[in-house]
């Protein structure tokens, strides 16, 4: 009888298998439809109702192309809307990090009295890391790997290793280490309301430090339930996630 049932019941699975996978691909379908009737509104000059199609379209799940970020910047600033504006030049920036488009943002954030995107040597550091870390973090190997070479050599031999030269290439590793990944662990935010509070603790109990308007950028160090932990002018405090933009 468990066997019966269970033969009944796989033409049952087989169709809602064929109609998941049928809706997802009529979402799909909408979504381009979606996004070429974005352009072409685009392209006719109606950008407010392109921005909106857009960003429907992002909300759904689609994957935001370079064209499409532009697009949205475009928009945004035709609508004086700075923050959304700086947004998305941000996450263009992320992709294709440039001294052109870091220059432009902080053009864009000075005239309108904004912090966080000023070209410092800490966003110059950012962008060269984006831009060479690959190369540079080749070149940090080969030294490494000439090293390890040696040492291993030197164990097979049973030849003696000097204690001094395993802390050398054990701290080399650790540099190398925090070069790989610091800057990957930071990300960034743009704030999302024109009241955000600041607060020392990351809870609601906690006093408030500081309130900032919208459209000032940040550094987010971690999370802490509903909170970032964020550092603001070179300190630390707590922000609630839903008040930020994560780029």
């Amino acid at each position: 009888m468990a066997l019966f049932r269970s033969l009944q019941a796989i033409p049952l699975k087989i169709s809602l298998f064929f109609c998941f996978f049928s809706g997802l691909a009529d979402a799909q379908i909408v979504s381009v439809d979606s996004l070429k009737r974005a352009d072409s509104l685009f392209i006719a000059g109606d950008q407010v109702n392109a921005a909106r199609i857009y960003e429907m379209a992002l909300a759904e799940g689609h994957t935001a192309t370079d064209p499409m970020l532009l697009k949205l910047a475009s928009a945004y600033e035709q609508q004086n809307d700075v923050p959304r504006l700086l947004y998305y030049l941000d996450v263009y920036f992320e992709r294709h990090p440039d001294d052109v488009v870091l220059r432009r943002m902080n053009d864009i954030a000075s005239a309108n009295n904004l912090s966080g995107y000023e070209t410092d040597d800490l966003n110059y550091f950012y962008l060269f890391y984006r831009k060479y870390g690959l190369y540079f973090l080749l070149f940090l190997l080969i030294p490494a790997g000439y090293v390890f070479t040696v040492l291993m050599l030197k164990l097979v031999r049973k030849q003696p290793v000097f204690s001094r030269q395993k802390w050398i290439f054990f701290a080399y590793l650790i540099l190398l280490l925090i070069f790989t990944n610091l800057p990957e662990g930071i990300q960034s935010g743009i704030t999302s309301h024109d009241r955000v509070f600041l607060r020392a603790d990351p809870s609601s109990a906690a006093p408030i430090v500081e309130v900032i308007g919208r459209g000032h950028k940040l550094s987010i160090l971690g999370t802490k339930d509903i909170y970032l932990r964020i550092l603001w002018h070179n300190k630390l405090y707590f922000i609630r996630r839903d008040n930020v933009w994560i780029i």
